[in-house]
């Protein structure tokens, strides 16, 4: 569990380092969009108020507090499990990016009102109109992670 630990402490904190750097450091809130090496990587502004896509987003208290709700739950119960399951190192790490980042959205909703969205990446021609952050991609790559590093079925003990 000491593993899962220290890779959602840095997940977390480095999410929150690159919000507070982006959006307060770099003025991001004010001026909307910044073009760092277009159309690869650009920051843009956005205040997800929702889920994915900006699902759900009704900008109110109740889908505010019940998507917080929702992270806490959903991180204590992989906290549990993983702390139950006898997987390897691999899945502790995607547990850790998985709880790290959700804790860094619940932080921004607490904070904010809203997540705190600035990544938007396009390529070959086609437009991305979406932004995500940091804790957005450890997020999918701790629940992806956990799909394929946790063994389908318990070890043998030895006899």
């Amino acid at each position: 569990m000491r593993l899962v630990f220290w890779v959602g402490f840095w997940t977390f904190l480095i999410d929150q380092a690159s919000k507070y750097l982006v959006v307060h450091w770099m003025n991001l809130r004010q001026l909307g969009a910044i073009d760092v090496f277009p159309p690869f990587l650009n920051f843009r502004m956005a205040w997800n108020y929702g889920i994915n896509f900006g699902l759900m987003s009704h900008d109110s208290s109740v889908t505010r507090w019940a998507l917080i709700a929702v992270a806490l739950v959903i991180s204590g119960a992989v906290l549990w499990w993983v702390r139950k399951e006898t997987g390897g190192a691999t899945q502790k790490v995607s547990a850790g990016l998985l709880v790290g980042g959700a804790l860094g959205n619940v932080i921004d909703r607490l904070i904010y009102g809203a997540v705190a969205d600035f990544l938007n990446m396009s390529c070959c021609g086609i437009h991305n109109p979406y932004a995500f952050n940091l804790a957005d991609i450890a997020v999918f790559a701790g629940a992806i992670g956990l799909v394929f590093f946790t063994p389908s079925s318990p070890p043998k003990k030895a006899s």
